[in-house]
């Protein structure tokens, strides 16, 4: 990875003396104002020392800005476990570019991500929007992602520090961390990406690590990531997480989020006049803000940390999400079907495609929660491989079976628009919806006034694209009148006890009943929801949905559609995928089987066409009974907005896929030898230690599906030799490893070259990794350093890190089960 870029010494410089003289000029109370969210999304202005308003917005995979609308789309990117299966950090670099580029369109200075937190077990809910259950490959992806969005001069909070790997009750859990676990797995990511990136913020977890909650550990935040890791930046609630103002202030929390009514502020300063806590930590804390306000060029008198004409910039989000998704796809199995392995498909000889799979159709790119985005268009599979095949070559859509087992958001063939009125029914404003969600977090449409809001109608036309029974539902908390074709199908209001207050507010979907409808015929729709008036939020925010689904058929004769085109075709593409109620922020998986009918989907299509392609659209593990019985399988997890583009440069051979797993796939959950999320008493113990991931793999006696690091490309590589060096304790490297592969098969291609640690007593454990391209018969040099922080373990009794002790061996590897060449590691 290239370095991250030095700082001009003089000009860092010149941007303390600025940060200093700006706190010169503060009083109590605007430093305390400082720390506390103005609003959802941004801290204050203070005109007198020139500061600008700071401006956050949600990530990872693209830019919200203050307001999640689709008035103002952003770039959707495939899903963090897409970017860490690429193997590659210069491309989250570019990745963490292209969103800096996207940021200052929306007048973003600081973007509220990487997640860097461990997926510990398969079963948690947002490990999408996490990287890996290793902790070196999870570092080396988010160092680069930060380095990328910096480059462009925005801030970043790398997230969410520490412990936050599963989200149940996920406020108030107490996750109990073994410190040699907590220092060599979950904090791990953390520290790789201060030392190499120099990230100018960390966002403090919800939960409680060993019996204190993260926006308050003195311990963990100015002990460890201060004071034994030198972070200069700033620590930033998560959203709501700051629970008290002494104990936060104490604890290292620079910035209390959101506002206006937060821990600090007037809160804080009259803490300091009852000589609760000393003046010198708010003054500690607002330096930091004002260094993060200077370093994004929102301190004027003082340059910013990259200057505007440094910026990276013309970089095409189009291409660069294709580019990704393509990069990410990990082929999983590819069996021989005739002279040559099923994949790549020739477009030009294909006597025929069958596209199957509800998620074909409406494409599943993004994961539920505070990591969606609206982009302003969306590929689906069955357009992009429609795209990519030659004019007239048949291509035929089966739906098979739906994942959704509940009504989801109202979308194709609506067209809605939300009107929001006072009490009086005077209308106040509104914006054009691309679907039938409506959500407003912090910030409303212009000239809406929270105090006046009253109800909010999404009303439009729906164009049905067939006809018979369509479903209609509502999803939020308050009440709702819904009408369709002028039928009332429901007036009342509704509401939901959930445990976790952001589930609560939205609530869950409700079917209303059914309309109905003729096939291209268009009707009014109308859904009025009034606000609740016993619901005191901290700040504004609206959200519902209208909620509809098409008319429902029998399941058989679904399935016996997609058996009838797939036995017509001279190749059968399934696409599988999980749905935002079963993959999202807020709560974790039950399960790790597809929804629905899926598997007896493929299972069918399988037995009637050899040539399937299975195709799942998931940003984790889930279950795949019949893998054996495909011909390919092919991982796109949640690919974002160029999902069918990138699907057909892959299928079609354009593209290699190039992904690694980087998390391991259990054939059944309870294989995996680490699972559990539930809580006993408020706490959660990570009784494994250090053994998650294929560290625990190898000690269980099931076999995993898919191993850590496992992927097919589209030629073959014959390891023929490895080196090992040593290497110079003043740079931090304890070897250099060096393979020599040749390209044995017909087709240029990439390999990924993974180095792990092996020791009679200690857990195997990816050490570095590399990837590298060759032509057919080629042979091409694959060379690492080997860092020597990546060769310690932590030594529990004395409290700090130790080298590995006894022969330790260096493996090169195809994955963690696909050992090819080992070579002692210099002592």
């Amino acid at each position: 990875m290239t370095p991250h870029p030095p700082y001009a010494l003089g000009a860092e410089a010149e941007r303390e003396r600025a940060v200093e003289a700006a706190l010169g000029r503060l009083d109590l109370d605007a430093k305390t104002r400082l720390l506390a969210g103005r609003d959802m999304w941004t801290l204050p202005a203070l005109g007198c020392v020139g500061l600008a308003p700071l401006v956050m917005s949600d990530g990872p995979v693209g830019v919200r800005g203050r307001r999640w609308t689709p008035a103002d789309p952003s770039v959707a990117l495939p899903s963090p476990t897409a970017l860490a299966a690429a193997w590659d950090p210069e491309l989250a670099r570019r990745a963490g570019r292209l969103l800096a580029q996207e940021a200052h369109r929306k007048g973003v200075h600081v973007l509220l991500a990487p997640t860097v937190n461990l997926h510990r077990s398969p079963l948690g809910g947002r490990h999408f929007e996490a990287y890996s259950e290793d902790p070196h490959l999870t570092g080396a992806i988010g160092a680069g992602y930060v380095l990328g969005v910096q480059d462009g001069g925005v801030g970043v909070t790398v997230k969410h520090f520490v412990g936050n790997d599963a989200e149940t009750e996920r406020f108030t859990v107490d996750n109990r961390i073994g410190e040699r676990a907590l220092r060599e797995l979950y904090l791990a990511p953390f520290e790789a990406i201060v030392a190499d990136a120099r990230p100018w913020g960390v966002m403090a977890a919800y939960n409680a690590v060993n019996g204190v909650t993260m926006t308050e550990h003195d311990a963990l935040v100015n002990g460890v990531l201060r004071g034994e890791w030198g972070f200069d930046g700033v620590v930033v609630s998560d959203w709501f997480a700051a629970r008290s103002t002494a104990g936060a202030l104490r604890g290292g929390l620079d910035i209390a989020m959101p506002g206006p009514v937060t821990v600090y502020g007037e809160a804080l300063a009259a803490a300091v006049r009852a000589g609760e806590v000393e003046e010198a930590l708010v003054d500690a804390a607002a330096r930091r803000v004002l260094r993060l306000a200077a370093r994004v060029g929102a301190l004027s008198g003082t340059p910013a940390a990259v200057a505007v004409a440094d910026r990276p910039a013309g970089i095409d989000g189009d291409a660069l999400a294709r580019e990704l998704a393509a990069r990410a796809c990990v082929l999983l199995r590819n069996e021989v079907r005739g002279p040559e392995p099923l994949l790549p498909l020739d477009p030009a000889g294909t006597g025929g495609l069958a596209v199957i799979g509800a998620a074909a159709r409406e494409a599943r790119v993004l994961g539920g929660g505070s990591a969606q985005v609206f982009p302003d268009h969306v590929v689906s599979p069955l357009d992009g491989l429609r795209a990519a095949l030659p004019p007239g070559a048949p291509v035929h859509f089966a739906l098979g079976a739906d994942p959704a087992e509940e009504l989801g958001p109202a979308a194709a063939g609506f067209t809605l628009r939300a009107v929001a009125r006072d009490a009086a029914g005077r209308e106040l404003g509104g914006e054009p919806l691309p679907g039938g969600q409506v959500q407003w977090l912090g910030d409303l449409p212009e000239g809406v006034r929270y105090e006046e809001l009253h109800t909010v109608e999404v009303r439009g036309r729906f164009v049905p694209r067939t006809g018979g029974a369509h479903r209609f539902g509502t999803r939020g908390t308050g009440g709702f009148r819904l009408t369709v074709a002028g039928r009332v199908l429901h007036d009342g209001p509704q509401a939901d006890d959930h445990a976790d207050p952001f589930e609560a507010f939205f609530g869950v979907p409700a079917e209303r009943g059914t309309v109905d409808l003729a096939e291209g015929e268009p009707v009014e729709v109308s859904l009025l929801h009034t606000l609740p008036g016993n619901l005191e939020l901290p700040v504004p925010a609206v959200g519902f949905s209208l909620l509809h689904g098409e008319p429902e058929r029998d399941p058989e004769e679904l399935l016996d559609e997609a058996v009838a085109a797939a036995r017509a075709a001279d190749t059968a593409v399934v696409v599988v995928a999980t749905t935002e109620r079963v993959e999202s922020e807020g709560f974790d998986r039950t399960g790790l089987r597809l929804p629905g009918r899926q598997d007896e989907l493929v299972a069918r299509v399988a037995a009637a066409n050899p040539r399937t392609v299975v195709v799942v659209n998931s940003g984790a593990p889930v279950e795949m009974p019949w893998r054996e019985d495909v011909g390919a399988v092919l991982l796109a997890w949640f690919p974002g907005q160029e999902a069918g583009a990138a699907l057909a440069d892959v299928l079609f051979g354009a593209k290699e896929p190039g992904g690694r797993l980087p998390t391991t796939w259990p054939a059944r959950l309870h294989d995996a030898p680490v699972s559990r999320v539930t809580l006993a008493e408020g706490v959660l113990a990570y009784d494994e230690g250090p053994f998650i991931g294929y560290r625990a793999w190898e000690r269980s006696a099931a076999t995993p599906a898919y191993c850590f690091g496992h992927g097919l490309g589209y030629t073959r590589w014959s390891y023929e030799s490895l080196t090992v060096e040593p290497g110079s304790a003043a740079d931090g490297t304890l070897a250099v490893a060096r393979v020599l592969l040749r390209n044995t098969g017909r087709r240029a291609g990439r390999e990924v070259v993974q180095f792990y640690l092996r020791t009679d007593h200690e857990p195997r454990r990816l050490v570095a990794f590399t990837a590298v391209e060759a032509g057919p018969g080629e042979t091409v040099e694959a060379a690492v350093p080997v860092l020597l922080r990546s060769a310690r373990i932590w030594d529990e009794a004395a409290g700090g890190w130790s080298a590995v002790e006894g022969p330790r061996t260096l493996e090169a590897a195809h994955s963690v089960g696909d050992v090819r060449l080992a070579a002692p590691l210099p002592g």
